[in-house]
């Protein structure tokens, strides 16, 4: 089966934390047979901060940030046999929408691929008027979400989604994997993410007031926007940091940090790619505390779960490199025999088979 997928960016990690989902998902679908087309804007300066080439599993279309781009690449969705357009690709989001559901042959599986369910959600509730309520009630078959659970499952029910479904984040063994520690990123504890309103107060919780209650231990804080931020003497800000380096990020220290916006907190069951990138790296992860958590991870074996600052502070301490060491390994294990993304492609499989015979069906009648 053909896929056009319309989404922020294949090739760049750039301000695009949906990018190593993307490549995950999508390569573990190719290797089932799938012939995928990414469709990306030229946007953000994301295509001049690429950390892969275009790949030979996929071809990838990038297109200029023009409202006539946008048209015309559209209009390939009518050759497509499941149409996907993602949540924030950050070009003209609701004519995209438009544009690729008007476009899709009859009997195509159209799908709406919401990478920040809580995000769009909120965005639904505050504007009943919002195209997506139509588009959701008449013409899209499917809505997919990389985390969020049963709470949103049931939110975008009850707005109208024929089916929603969870296809979380995942481990591409292939990619993400244990390396030779790098002196670049030694440290008692590291954290990795950008800058953003709903998760700073949060990082300064978890991450920068552990560090300054902790002036004996190093701390290693990458990702892009932080450089204005005060910060005690202790932690080294390394600014972003490209996908080919997040194996030694993660292999390197003692312990890393994952730190949830906070709306993915609140609805819970929505792990970040940088848990499964951690675990595949055999890093020791200490996370902050959502509801969901023992669905991938086992608390104090695979993981450890931090409810404030202090839990941090409380784990580093008491934390030996010999058990963080057995929970890294532990986490590897866990995750290579549950979560990879071929683990999460066989249940995309399955659910397109299933919605796509029901949208032939529909069409004929």
């Amino acid at each position: 089966m053909k896929i056009a997928f319309y989404g922020s960016s294949l090739l760049s990690s750039y301000w695009n934390g949906a990018a190593t989902y993307y490549r995950g998902l999508l390569k573990a679908l190719a290797a089932r047979g799938y012939d995928i087309t990414f469709y990306e804007p030229d946007v953000y300066d994301r295509q001049k901060h690429r950390d892969i080439d275009p790949p030979d599993w996929c071809k990838v279309v990038v297109y200029d940030g023009t409202i006539e781009a946008l048209r015309e690449v559209t209009r390939e969705a009518a050759n497509a046999d499941i149409v996907v357009k993602a949540s924030g690709v950050g070009f003209e989001d609701t004519a995209l929408l438009e544009h690729s559901l008007a476009w899709a042959h009859p009997g195509a599986l159209r799908i709406f691929w919401d990478v920040d369910a809580p995000a769009t959600l909120a965005e639904l509730r505050a504007d009943p008027a919002h195209p997506m309520h139509r588009a959701l009630k008449r013409r899209i078959d499917l809505v997919l979400t990389y985390g969020g659970g049963d709470p949103v499952v049931y939110d975008y029910r009850q707005i109208g989604a024929t089916e929603c479904i969870p296809i979380y984040n995942a481990l591409d063994p292939e990619t993400h994997h244990p390396t030779e520690p790098d002196p670049r990123f030694s440290a008692d504890l590291s954290f990795l993410g950008n800058r953003l309103p709903d998760r700073e107060e949060r990082v300064e919780s978890f991450f920068l007031a552990p560090a300054a209650r902790l002036p004996g231990q190093k701390f290693v804080l990458g990702g892009a926007g932080w450089g204005d931020k005060p910060m005690s003497a202790n932690v080294d800000y390394i600014g972003h940091v490209p996908t080919r380096d997040h194996n030694a990020f993660n292999s390197t220290p003692k312990a890393v940090l994952n730190i949830s916006r906070s709306s993915m907190a609140e609805n819970g069951f929505s792990p970040a790619t940088r848990v499964f990138e951690a675990a595949g790296a055999a890093a020791c992860m200490i996370t902050d505390a959502w509801t969901g958590i023992d669905l991938f991870l086992k608390d104090g074996e695979e993981i450890l779960v931090a409810r404030d600052g202090q839990d941090v502070q409380e784990l580093l301490q008491e934390l030996s490199p010999e058990r963080a060491r057995d929970i890294g390994q532990r986490a590897l294990e866990r995750v290579l025999r549950e979560h990879t993304y071929a683990h999460r492609a066989a249940d995309a499989d399955r659910i397109f088979r299933s919605f796509a015979g029901r949208a032939v069906v529909e069409a004929a009648e």
